[in-house]
């Protein structure tokens, strides 16, 4: 048996399955970007703050907190929490306790002419209406305390934190803190 010499078989690599895998990943990016934009409602916030009778009235300046705003941090829907009763005078420096390394964090200690319990209503009834969450009251060491949090539109949590260090004669010595929050509570 003698075969003739045939020339080899020549085989053609066709990308018509890669083209089609590639043309299926793309149709399934735009479904999915169109139904998230269909579907992806939008949440407003109120801006301005409410007005509570009987309750402590709202600085006209948020100075004693001012120097806790910095370009782009904490974001819009953040930083309407930088506010103070009257007569709230600071105590201390303004403090970035990372100093830019890290997650946002900044601190005052101030003090208000008025009683612990009306400073953390004050704040408990402007935050929660501005959609801050209250998860926590009290510290380990039996100050009061009051913490907030709410999701930033910079995808980060935020805290706010109000904690009264000692009270006396309607004079409150306290701390505001604000902080980004790296994961959710």
């Amino acid at each position: 048996m003698n075969d003739a010499a045939k020339p080899p078989l020549t085989t053609t690599t066709s990308i018509l399955p890669a083209a089609i895998v590639v043309g299926i990943a793309v149709s399934t990016l735009l479904i999915f970007l169109l139904i998230n934009l269909a579907a992806n409602p939008t949440v407003t916030t109120p801006t301005t703050l409410p007005i509570v009778v009987g309750g402590l009235a709202t600085a006209k300046s948020n100075g004693p907190v001012a120097g806790c705003q910095q370009p782009g941090t904490p974001p819009g829907n953040i930083s309407g929490a930088l506010f103070v009763p009257v007569t709230t005078t600071p105590t201390g420096a303004t403090v970035h306790a990372n100093g830019g390394a890290g997650d946002y964090d900044c601190y005052r200690d101030l003090v208000t002419s008025t009683t612990a319990g009306s400073l953390l209503g004050y704040y408990r009834t402007h935050l929660e209406a501005l959609g801050w969450n209250l998860f926590s009251s009290g510290t380990a060491s039996g100050q009061p305390q009051l913490l907030f949090q709410k999701a930033g539109s910079d995808t980060f949590y935020w805290v706010v934190g109000i904690t009264v260090v000692r009270s006396t004669n309607r004079v409150v010595h306290w701390s505001y803190r604000i902080y980004q929050n790296s994961s959710t509570l």
